[in-house]
């Protein structure tokens, strides 16, 4: 500490509040320093003549910090500074590494005390009531994960999807290759698997995958999105565009997946999109094991003890995605040309003006069929 520099200050005219801001130090730490500044045999000028190390002499006894084990934390910020626009980044990570590398570390209200003292905000809020079982809400990460190609090396970038029950916010998170609509329902049908159950609706951000067509009163969903949801006997209700306050909790589990998930894994390598998502789910498991202090029970707590019992059971077979095509053919005769792919048509309707195909995984072929 330089004492020097609150002698200055003060003979700026700068308060003691001002002076703990701009220095960092306890107000009482310099209460008291001003309090035998003032009682001793010098002038202000006078102690401004001396080095530090006669201002020290003169006033042993009233140093509050301990310089090595400060200047070992003071150290440690350095490195948080060099990671604090990492996502995912927290102080308690960071304060759990301190507290095993330094050999007399400071609690953490002491240490976000040192670290945070002249920025400290009170943000207000308001707390919403959420109706147990009734719906999951469903978004994509804004940031990616990578796996690493093993022949080329290339990093590939990864869609990172999240599902929160809002009621007990039993979270469930997944990677995927892309936000297509064949890997959207499929990880909403693994998040699903997941919670063992299904709420009455499904709430989704305006994605592509999901949504045909945005609106702010009646969003047109895509059609598999809907048989989907037919099948696992549900609603599907999107968010209003530009309404972000719609999915804020949503929003606010992808804030915590970057602290939970994405941080911790930031330094691992994955090969695959399997070997990410199996990582993915032992996070998974602590992070829904983590006590909620306001509620004074885990996430998986609450779901198990609240939530589960006001789902419905989910149904005997998972969802098959199915796919929607319409071609335009002659009148004469109608060709059905088809890729070597596993797929058969089981139902053909013949209609006036229309054709109807219902396909199936079996053996793709291609056939004409004539009009007599």
């Amino acid at each position: 500490m330089d004492l020097k520099q609150i002698i200055t200050l003060h003979q700026d005219g700068v308060s003691n509040r001002k002076i703990e801001s701009l220095l960092g130090i306890s107000r009482n730490t310099i209460n008291t320093y001003m309090k035998l500044f003032k009682a001793c045999a010098y002038s202000f000028d006078e102690l401004l003549l001396f080095d530090n190390i006669k201002l020290r002499e003169l006033f042993p006894s009233h140093t509050t910090i301990d310089n090595d084990r400060y200047n070992e934390l003071m150290q440690h910020f350095e490195r948080i500074n060099a990671a604090i626009n990492h996502p995912g980044f927290t102080f308690l990570f960071h304060y759990n590494e301190y507290k095993q590398q330094a050999k007399d570390p400071y609690g953490y209200t002491q240490f976000m005390e040192h670290y945070n003292r002249k920025h400290a905000k009170i943000k207000g809020s308001m707390k919403l009531e959420h109706e147990a079982g009734y719906e999951v809400f469903i978004d994509y990460a804004g940031k990616k994960l990578h796996i690493v190609d093993k022949e080329t090396g290339e990093q590939v970038p990864v869609e990172v999807f999240v599902a929160i029950l809002p009621n007990s916010q039993y979270t469930y998170v997944e990677a995927s290759m892309s936000q297509k609509r064949e890997d959207m329902i499929t990880s909403m049908g693994n998040a699903l698997s997941y919670y063992g159950s299904v709420p009455k609706a499904i709430v989704s951000d305006n994605l592509k995958s999901a949504v045909t067509r945005a609106s702010k009163y009646e969003p047109d969903v895509n059609r598999s999105f809907k048989d989907f949801a037919r099948h696992y006997n549900c609603a599907i209700n999107p968010t209003r565009s530009y309404a972000p306050q719609d999915k804020a909790l949503v929003e606010n589990a992808v804030q915590l997946a970057y602290q939970r998930i994405y941080y911790p894994i930031r330094e691992m390598t994955f090969f695959s999109l399997e070997e990410l998502n199996l990582e993915i789910k032992k996070r998974l498991i602590d992070y829904n094991n983590r006590l909620l202090a306001r509620k004074g029970a885990s996430r998986k707590e609450l779901f198990q003890s609240i939530e589960r019992s006001y789902l419905k059971p989910l149904p005997s077979l998972g969802y098959e995605l199915k796919d929607y095509r319409r071609a335009k053919v002659q009148k004469m005769a109608m060709y059905i040309f088809l890729p070597t792919k596993i797929i058969t048509v089981f139902r053909i309707d013949i209609l006036e003006n229309q054709h109807r195909f219902i396909i199936q995984n079996q053996l793709w072929r291609s056939f004409i069929i004539m009009n007599e």
